[in-house]
Parts: structure tokens; sequence; C-alpha cells
């Protein structure tokens, strides 16, 4: 089939103009393939749900009736061997759960500030 001269500019143009549009889109629109978009909903709930189990780990270490002395067994660990240790202590591991997350256990440890927390009674009663 012929096509007439002045029809392959304008075909040229649609497929340039197309070419270009797509990657204007992917760069700098925000177009992303379904793969980047499971991976980043994948990623964006994990770090969710981490940060909800934060609260539930804060509670158990404060409900913990040993609390004192696995405090004293994480803050003697060295600094890259607290998320071990707070894993033992049993903190990280959710209800529901057969063993401690790490990423629940890293976090945990970032809220619970450990050096800068004071070891206090829990019955603390201010009687002023």
């Amino acid at each position: 089939m012929n096509t007439p001269e002045w029809l392959k500019p304008g075909l040229y143009g649609a497929v340039i103009g197309a070419v270009g549009v797509g990657i204007v889109g992917f760069t700098w629109g925000g177009w992303v393939t379904g793969r980047s978009a499971q991976d980043r909903a994948m990623t964006m709930s994990h770090d969710n749900l981490v940060a909800a189990m934060v609260p539930v780990c804060l509670d158990i270490a404060r409900t913990d009736p040993d609390r004192a002395a696995k405090l004293s067994a994480i803050r003697g660990a060295s600094r890259y061997q607290r998320r071990d240790a707070l894993m033992e202590a049993g903190w990280a591991t959710v209800p529901g759960a057969e063993s401690p997350d790490r990423d629940i256990a890293q976090a945990c440890l970032a809220s619970l500030e450990v050096d800068a927390m004071p070891e206090q009674p829990e019955t603390a009663v201010d009687e002023g």
C-alpha cells in the first residue's frame, strides 16, 4: 500500500510524540508499571504494620513482670546487639505470632529510648 507523501510527516510526528509523552510520563509524570506499584504498596503496608505494632511492643514491655532485668540486659548489650536482646526478651513477638519480628524490634527499640529511660517502678504514686 502506498501512503501519500503528505501523510508521512504526520505519522512520524505521532510516533515521536507518543514516545516523548511516554518518556516524560514515566520519568517526571509519576507513571509507574504494575510491578513498581505493587512493590511500593507492599513496602507501605509493611511499614504501616510495623508502625501499628510498636504500641503493642511497648505495652508488652511496660507490663512485663521481669521488665527491670530484661531492660538491664538490653542496656548491657552492645548497640548492634540490642535488637537481638529485645527479641530474646520476647517484647517483639506480637500476639498470634510464633517468632519475633526484626523490624518491629528495631522500631520498638527506637521508641523505648533505652539509654534515656530511667528505671522507675510501675506503681509510683504522686501524693503531691
